[in-house]
């Protein structure tokens, strides 16, 4: 080979051996790149009870509820002090939380039974498939309630894992052969009933907690979505020995104690696997306090009245938020927001799409940071009850204008009962528009409709345009923007 050759082909080695050097310490750090993007994606954490009351935490208001480590959560995060679920009642909740849309948008009203035909259509994009379709594990541990059959349980509906129960825990599928009996309650591991509740439901909370936090522990090098809806303190109330006696408030008291307690676990595991600063836990109810149960319900208080009205006590619920250094410490944010607003929210955080559907949330992040100038994005919330009726809209400056109907409130002179047997409920008449200032007002106790006519017609204005879109049964109309829920084939 001729000296020239030799120089050039020196050359190309030699410049062979920068490139090689060069990409040997570039894709190393591309592929580091790209596995902390996966890491850092926020986990998202929601736990949500049942029938809990807006005034069952310790920094709510309750005088003889001890909550360690709800408070801890409000002292780390923001406490929201007007959070709306979209309707009083289990399912209709549910489907709001799941679907960032009014329930009826999408079909879903009141409580499913264990008899229901209509569930949560699967074409309804939730909020697990949302988490998954930006690459997370997602895992549900509790309460489904949008439906018992195979196709429309959680596994079919965006979530790898479930454990847990289809619908509320007082309810009992029917059992021919022993009519008027309570049979075992199902308990549903995926796709498939792995055992039974028989009648005694008090280690149910310990179990879903040790579920939890083994999916956290499981998947604390992968983003994740856990969703943990508590079955308690919907009656009948169960709690554990170990909390069994400890409250001042007695059983209702000891299950919010135990929830508290399951609370703490979950923030545990989170702390344990590094996951702190890369979680963000949210904690909710899905309605105010059955008030019929006495001394086996919780309290809204100051609220007015409770689950299955649209007052405040029925829609206005317990919420803290937690992200620790995303999240300011120790701050109340006293804007509105609801359910609805939660998955367009989170579809930002992790980067996923909207779904295609129409859905009613707005992204929120701005008020959950308590942003000096965040502006609460909605004109309004509306409130719908029953199959279809508007009872109520909620501005954003605070305004609140119920419509005329009907409303369940206890009947005068019930005893206080601590046996886990019901009051009497009786219907009360709304016979005109009633408007009130939350914010001066917070137990909805002075109808100020007739020194603010221009805020009556402005809201009732909001809602004539609403009711084109979604109907009101109140006054026989039909919406234009309702979809079909999914149809079960019960009794087959």
């Amino acid at each position: 080979m001729k000296i020239a050759e030799r120089l050039r082909t020196a050359e190309l080695l030699k410049k062979s051996f920068y490139i090689w050097v060069l990409l040997s310490m570039l894709l190393p750090s591309c592929g580091k790149e790209q596995k902390n993007e996966q890491i850092n994606k926020p986990n998202i954490v929601i736990i949500f009870t049942d029938d809990q009351g807006y005034q069952d935490v310790g920094c709510f208001g309750s005088p003889n509820i001890l909550t360690p480590n709800l408070d801890r959560m409000a002292n780390e995060g923001v406490k929201f002090d007007q959070f709306y679920v979209a309707q009083a009642v289990c399912s209709a909740s549910r489907a709001a939380l799941m679907t960032g849309c009014y329930p009826n948008r999408v079909g879903i009203n009141g409580a499913l039974s264990h008899t229901s035909k209509i569930a949560l259509h699967t074409d309804e994009m939730t909020l697990a498939e949302v988490a998954k379709s930006a690459g997370y594990a997602t895992g549900i541990f509790g309460k489904w309630h949008l439906g018992h059959e195979p196709d429309y349980l959680p596994v079919n509906q965006g979530f790898d894992e479930y454990y847990g129960i289809p619908y509320s825990n007082d309810m009992w599928p029917f059992h021919p052969e022993r009519p008027g009996a309570f049979p075992p309650l199902p308990v549903f591991e995926n796709g498939q009933v792995i055992d039974t509740l028989h009648g005694d439901q008090s280690m149910f909370t310990t179990i879903l907690t040790e579920k939890a936090v083994n999916f956290i522990n499981r998947n604390k090098n992968n983003p994740f979505f856990l969703y943990v809806p508590h079955p308690q303190p919907h009656v009948p109330l169960f709690v554990s020995d170990k909390f069994k006696g400890k409250s001042e408030r007695g059983l209702y008291g000891d299950v919010i104690m135990e929830i508290d307690w399951s609370v703490g676990e979950i923030l545990k595991a989170i702390k344990n696997n590094g996951l702190d600063e890369n979680t963000l836990v949210i904690f909710t109810s899905d309605n105010g306090p059955w008030l019929s149960y006495s001394g086996h319900s919780g309290s809204a208080e100051p609220l007015r009245e409770g689950k299955g009205t649209s007052w405040e006590g029925g829609i206005r619920v317990p919420c803290i938020m937690r992200w620790p250094g995303t999240l300011p410490e120790g701050k109340v944010q006293q804007q509105p927001a609801m359910t609805i607003d939660l998955l367009p929210t989170i579809a930002g955080l992790i980067g996923a799409a909207l779904p295609e559907r129409k859905i009613d949330g707005k992204d929120i992040f701005p008020l959950m940071k308590v942003q000096e100038g965040a502006i609460h994005p909605h004109d309004a919330y509306f409130i719908y009850y029953n199959q279809n009726e508007l009872q109520s809209i909620i501005s954003k400056e605070g305004w609140k204008l119920y419509f005329p109907h009907t409303y369940r409130s206890l009947a005068p002179g019930q005893a206080y009962r601590d046996d886990g047997i019901p009051n009497k409920y009786h219907m009360l008449p709304l016979e005109e528009m009633e408007l009130y200032n939350l914010y001066s007002d917070i137990s909805e106790e002075s109808n100020v409709a007739a020194q603010h006519p221009e805020v009556v017609a402005r809201l009732a204005r909001l809602a004539d345009a609403m009711r084109l879109e979604l109907g009101d049964a109140l006054n026989g109309i039909q919406g234009n923007s309702n979809r079909e829920p999914g149809r079960q084939n019960v009794g087959k």
